[in-house]
């Protein structure tokens, strides 16, 4: 009988211990901030992109990534058409900062049309280099106009700083397209580029202004790191 009694006491004492012990693991893990896999997979694919772009022969010269403070990554862009022409895809945008380093990623997406004879569905990795970060920076949760609120030139490629169809580098915007289908090039100008608020807040679990986004590179997430990494590698 007194066995039974110190067994019951230790068993009462063992629970008391690990109640607060459960309940501030399910705390923790109720609270914990759940991965966004489609933001991820986004980034990952912009990682991509760019790697695949750093290993062609004729690549986006260095002098240009040096000089210019923005840049729009859009994996996987659909380009459509069958005598008027369609386009849509989802990327990241990211500007330099003040000290040279680039910002955490804000995602964005790209729609447009032409008019021209075009026939097929492509699918498209294409990079936009911008000269002035404001540009991206100042639209905050709006939009703009390729070609109306600013213009895009084919992009100059090679790798040193001289391998250029404009020398003085001066474009606003440079596109550049890495093409798996029927076209042989696309043109961006009349396209819409918009800040995607609702990815945004998905990856970042809370409404932020993109601006601040572009303000700040606080992410230290291996997928924003590898990116980062693979654009100074440009």
């Amino acid at each position: 009988m007194h066995k039974y009694t110190i067994n019951t006491s230790k068993m009462k004492t063992l629970k008391f211990l690990t109640l607060p012990l459960l309940l501030s693991a399910f705390f923790i893990l109720a609270s914990a901030k759940p991965a966004d896999d489609k933001g991820v997979a986004k980034i990952n694919d912009a990682t991509k992109v760019i790697k695949a772009f750093s290993q062609m022969k004729e690549s986006i010269p260095h002098q240009l990534i040096a000089e210019y403070e923005g840049i729009v990554i859009i994996p996987k862009l659909i380009n459509a058409g069958f005598g008027i022409g369609g386009k849509r895809g989802q990327g990241v945008a990211m500007v330099k900062l003040a000290n040279g380093k680039w910002s955490d990623p804000v995602f964005i997406t790209l729609t447009g049309g032409s008019i021209g004879f075009q026939i097929g569905v492509q699918s498209v990795d294409m990079v936009l280099v911008f000269r002035n970060k404001g540009v991206l920076a100042k639209v905050e949760n709006g939009d703009f106009t390729i070609g109306g609120d600013v213009s895009a030139a084919a992009g100059p490629v090679g790798r040193s700083s001289t391998a250029s169809t404009d020398y003085k580098l001066q474009a606003e915007v440079y596109s550049y397209s890495r093409s798996k289908g029927l076209f042989a090039g696309i043109s961006i100008n009349g396209s819409n580029l918009a800040i995607n608020k609702s990815a945004n807040e998905a990856y970042y679990s809370e409404a932020t202004a993109s601006a601040d986004i572009f303000a700040r590179s606080v992410d230290k997430t291996a997928p924003v790191t590898d990116l980062k990494a693979a654009l100074g590698a440009l």
